[in-house]
């Protein structure tokens, strides 16, 4: 698990310096917006068993 979090961390910063140094605007949106998507799909993993409980 944390091999694949420490390679998503690598591969980000890759990114991140390849588009800063071609002047490129970040594939990504604003920090607060990004985040909150990201919690927001984990809400929603976390959430679909209940509510397919809910209507089985």
């Amino acid at each position: 698990m944390i091999q694949i979090v420490l390679l998503s961390l690598f591969t980000g910063f890759i990114v991140g310096l390849l588009f800063t140094g071609l002047k490129m605007p970040l594939p990504a949106p604003n920090a607060l917006a990004g985040v909150m998507g990201i919690v927001g799909i984990y809400l929603g993993h976390i959430a679909w068993p209940y509510i397919t409980r809910l209507f089985t």
